[in-house]
């Protein structure tokens, strides 16, 4: 495996940023709390949890969270994106997720934490032949 972008260390610190996000999350009806934590090309950490609502398509995931507030701070090169389960379970993001994430970052790591272990993919390999709008630069 060829060297990641990310050391070990700062690896674990991604995970534990995560895993601390999802102490906030809000999941009152899928009991489901997520957790995570987006190292940009600056070296920042933005975190983010799930926030659902009474109109289900309204919630927010823990991933598009973090990686909002990441552009809202000025940030747009995504290095690596942890998640954290409540439940221990190794946790994907969902497919809007990984279509946000590759938006702005194809190459992004997304590190899938759980119990079990840690899982690593480029967010490229999570959404092949992922859907860009082709649209005229000069408009």
């Amino acid at each position: 495996m060829k060297s990641l972008p990310i050391d070990e260390a700062r690896l674990r610190e991604l995970v534990a940023a995560a895993k601390k996000a999802l102490e906030n999350a809000y999941a009152p009806y899928s009991g489901y709390r997520v957790g995570a934590a987006l190292l940009t090309g600056t070296g920042r950490i933005f975190t983010g949890a799930n926030v659902e609502n009474a109109a289900y398509g309204e919630s927010l995931c823990a991933e598009r969270a973090a990686v909002a507030g990441a552009i809202a701070g000025g940030e747009r090169e995504l290095i690596a994106l942890a998640i954290a389960a409540e439940n221990g379970k190794t946790a994907a993001p969902c497919g809007s997720c990984r279509q946000v994430i590759v938006e702005f970052s194809p190459e992004c790591l997304v590190v899938m934490a759980g119990d079990d272990g840690i899982t690593i993919r480029p967010a490229r390999d999570l959404l092949p032949m992922a859907f860009k709008l082709v649209h005229d630069q000069e408009s």
